[in-house]
């Protein structure tokens, strides 16, 4: 099926567009007073993202409400650890919790390489927002990067440190890559899965990057984010690193179309770390849509030039907060639709 607005996959792919393309991280969600129906109808988050006509309404709730450029499939980056065989809880205004975490090498032969009949409610949920979206907009697919499932298994909740992740790392480099290399399996099945169900493109989400030191991004999160772009090329891919300054220069080398940027990176020196052949992607800090409308108009068309109308997909540095307000998540919308280069 033709997609009648390809603006994000033409400006991944650095082809010509006529305007910068837009969407945002979470932009289904608690922003939205429609989604905060929908969910009050479902027992709580995991069942949201577990029932395929719900997940499906929610994705398709910002192209409607918001005017976004893509949809993306309402899901969680915690579906592959429930796969492999650790599940997980989603605690109201808490997080996510694991009663069962990793802690040694019988723990990660217990846990399996999962496949992508084993996420079929996401699966599912993408062949039917594909179908209800009719080509409207694409639909972006996405996972966690390994580096941040291995935390989340290791850890068993949120933390500001991850300290048991990171002590793993440094106490059992072994079992560490044994792990970091089934999460990396399960990760390419699930996202192959994502694209023959119908994603238009994929997004792979590092967000404890910035947790690691260097060296060790390099060896316990780049290797294997570049073991995913090298598996999944039929369709655009984005690799979206919180926090890793450190790691532009190498992620312009990743075998992907589009390195994501977060609210703290310059956009001048991010480009010239990255180069001219990937297309960037952000990089609004989410605190702006606190402010009032004229300066979210002023500093959006701030950001726009200075990204320039080649290789941009505008987007927010990470994702919107559940009490920013929707008008003012659309003026930010309808500013850089607007915006003429």
């Amino acid at each position: 099926m033709k997609i009648k607005n390809d603006l994000i996959l033409r400006a991944a792919r650095g082809e010509k567009v006529e305007r910068t393309p837009v969407w945002l991280m979470r932009q289904a969600g608690r922003v939205l007073p429609e989604y905060r129906e929908v969910r009050a109808k479902m027992g709580g988050f995991k069942e949201l993202v577990e029932t395929p006509e719900f997940a499906c309404e929610v994705t398709i709730q910002p192209v409607d409400i918001l005017g976004v450029d893509a949809a993306i499939i309402f899901s969680d980056i915690l579906v592959i650890p429930e796969a492999m065989g650790l599940p997980y809880q989603m605690i109201e205004a808490k997080g996510p919790w694991f009663e069962k975490t990793i802690k040694s090498a019988a723990d990660i032969a217990q846990v399996r390489v999962a496949q992508a009949e084993d996420l079929k409610y996401v699966i599912d949920a993408i062949k039917l927002t594909k179908k209800e979206l009719n080509g409207r907009v694409p639909l972006i697919g996405f996972a966690g990067a390994p580096w941040t499932i291995f935390a989340y298994m290791i850890e068993g909740g949120g933390s500001k440190t991850f300290s048991k992740a990171k002590k793993f790392l440094y106490t059992q480099p072994i079992l560490a890559h044994q792990l970091l290399q089934k999460i990396t399996d399960s990760t390419i099945n699930y996202l192959k899965g994502q694209v023959v169900a119908g994603a238009d493109m994929l997004q792979l989400f590092d967000s404890w990057a910035g947790i690691l030191s260097p060296e060790h991004y390099n060896e316990f999160a780049l290797k294997y984010i570049s073991q995913i772009c090298d598996a999944v090329k039929d369709v655009p891919f984005t690799v979206f690193a919180k926090d890793a300054h450190f790691a532009r220069k190498q992620m312009g080398m990743l075998n992907c179309d589009t390195i994501g940027l977060d609210w703290t990176m310059d956009v001048a020196e991010s480009r010239l770390l990255i180069g001219n052949n990937k297309t960037l992607q952000g990089n609004m800090d989410p605190c702006l849509l606190y402010s009032d409308f004229a300066t979210i108009k002023t500093e959006t068309q701030k950001m726009l030039k200075a990204f320039g109308p080649h290789r941009h997909i505008a987007n927010l540095g990470h994702g919107l907060y559940p009490d920013i307000e929707k008008d003012k998540v659309k003026c930010f919308v309808d500013t850089i639709k607007e915006y003429r280069f």
